[in-house]
């Protein structure tokens, strides 16, 4: 292969895999270390291979390390680490655990640990130089340096060597990629990713999502969307592990922070800073709020957020499968705060407690039910909104209130005079109480004997009604006759 074709392969390869040029140069290497050694190299050698992309040469050198001349000599040589003192503090709690534990064994051991550590080394003449012969290369050198000597190239590899050069470049630069992907992404970490369906397994959805493939997991979709192979959407990057097989990028669509991001992409305002979204509370797929201020006077964070007959909101809804939105302002004032948090329901009065954090929102009859919301959505948004606990009472209108007030006062005043009345009267009905009585009783009578006559009264005029029947009837017979 020419030099140009050389360099312009590892520079695509740079390109396409997002891999810096000193890894494929380092990985070169190392391919070709291994193929010397698998067809020229013994064992136990240390090869180490040097190639220059500007002229394609190619250097191979065997590493030794200096060792001192009485192992050279010997062969072997026996070396003793030094103890490892404890602190007083470490010694201290020792003998507090030696108090509580009272077991011998546990002392002989730590008499053990305390004793010398010896380690025997073998010289290997593949691997060591003594340090007499390493100091006629150069007179630098010392123990534990290591020694760099050219060894003679061989222009062709065999095939097994090439196969072997070739597998290790394959493998070192996929591993490069997987680094490469996961750095990448995991500063891509909370951010609004576009993506497209690539696969769809079970209740798993694989998103294609540039240089790698992201999971969306059933617990982070939204509820009310179905996923088709080859949809575009938007994701939200939730976190990033490091798997077997490369990167693993949990993806969701129900994050409340995507909302957040989804407005920074299509409001200038939230993106230059002069409007802030100040939180986020979601039930994805039904409904969500916004709590947003601005920072700079003369602009207004509500209607920047919507934007012009509502097209920036509607832009983000519909990226959310039709989720609705409300967007309202947020102020200092947590009384303020909670009454915006409650729209569209109208509050009357917001009391709060602010050692217990707790809010009683007070709203009309009429708006209790929007107030609470379908299944006490409304309120939950509200509460995890303002991070205040909501309790949602209906209160009675002003006028109510002193029409009952009124009221109450009027019965009061009534009763003191009818009090007053009775505690003064109460002498003189007892002593006419009697007299009462008897002309009661009298009339009663006059009454039952006047009923009585006007009874019999009439049962006489009947008794003479028939006798005239009675006898008109025998006159008229007897004429017929």
């Amino acid at each position: 292969m020419e030099q140009k074709q050389l360099s312009s392969a590892i520079e695509q390869i740079c390109e396409e895999k997002g891999i810096s040029k000193e890894v494929v140069l380092e990985t070169i290497e190392m391919a070709l270390a291994s193929a010397y050694k698998k067809e020229y190299g013994r064992k136990g050698q240390n090869i180490r291979a040097e190639f220059d992309i500007e002229t394609g040469g190619i250097k191979i050198f065997q590493i030794k390390t200096v060792v001192s001349d009485e192992l050279a000599e010997k062969g072997e040589i026996i070396i003793e680490e030094p103890k490892i003192e404890k602190s007083e503090e470490d010694k201290k709690s020792a003998g507090e655990d030696k108090k509580e534990k009272k077991k011998k064994p546990a002392q002989d051991n730590e008499e053990k640990s305390e004793e010398p550590y010896e380690k025997k080394i073998k010289f290997n003449p593949e691997k060591h130089i003594a340090l007499s012969e390493a100091k006629k290369i150069k007179k630098k050198f010392d123990i534990d340096d290591e020694v760099k000597l050219p060894l003679e190239i061989e222009h062709d590899f065999g095939r097994i060597a090439a196969q072997t050069a070739k597998q290790v470049i394959i493998q070192r630069i996929k591993e490069a990629e997987k680094n490469a992907i996961f750095d990448e992404y995991q500063n891509k970490e909370g951010e609004v990713m576009s993506g497209i369906v690539q696969r769809v397994e079970g209740e798993t959805v694989f998103v294609d999502i540039g240089r790698a493939v992201g999971l969306l997991f059933e617990k982070e979709k939204i509820p009310t969307e179905n996923y088709r192979i080859g949809q575009r959407m938007k994701v939200y990057i939730q976190r990033i592990e490091k798997g077997p097989k490369g990167p693993v990028i949990i993806l969701s669509r129900r994050a409340p922070e995507m909302i957040r991001q989804l407005f920074e992409l299509e409001v200038p305002e939230i993106f230059s800073g002069s409007v802030e979204i100040k939180s986020v509370a979601r039930e994805a797929g039904s409904r969500a709020k916004v709590a947003v201020t601005s920072k700079e006077e003369g602009i207004d964070p509500i209607g920047s957020c919507i934007g012009q007959r509502g097209t920036r909101v509607q832009t983000v809804i519909n990226e959310l499968a039709g989720e609705k939105i409300d967007v309202i302002e947020w102020n200092k004032d947590p009384v303020k705060f909670i009454k915006n948090a409650i729209m569209p329901a109208k509050v009357d009065s917001v009391l709060i407690n602010e050692k217990e954090n707790t809010a009683i929102v007070q709203v009309p009859e009429d708006q209790l039910s929007l107030a609470i919301g379908k299944k006490g959505q409304n309120v939950r948004l509200a509460v995890k909104l303002t991070g205040w606990r909501i309790d949602v009472m209906a209160s009675k209108s002003l006028e109510k209130e002193k029409e009952e007030s009124e009221e109450e006062l009027e019965e009061k005043l009534v009763e003191e005079k009818e009090s007053k009345k009775k505690s003064a009267d109460v002498d003189a009905e007892n002593a006419d109480d009697k007299e009462s009585v008897e002309g009661e009783v009298k009339e009663d009578e006059k009454k039952e004997s006047s009923s009585a006559e006007a009874t019999a009264d009439k049962e006489k005029e009947k008794k003479k009604v028939k006798k005239d029947k009675v006898k008109k009837e025998k006159k008229v017979k007897k004429k017929k006759e």
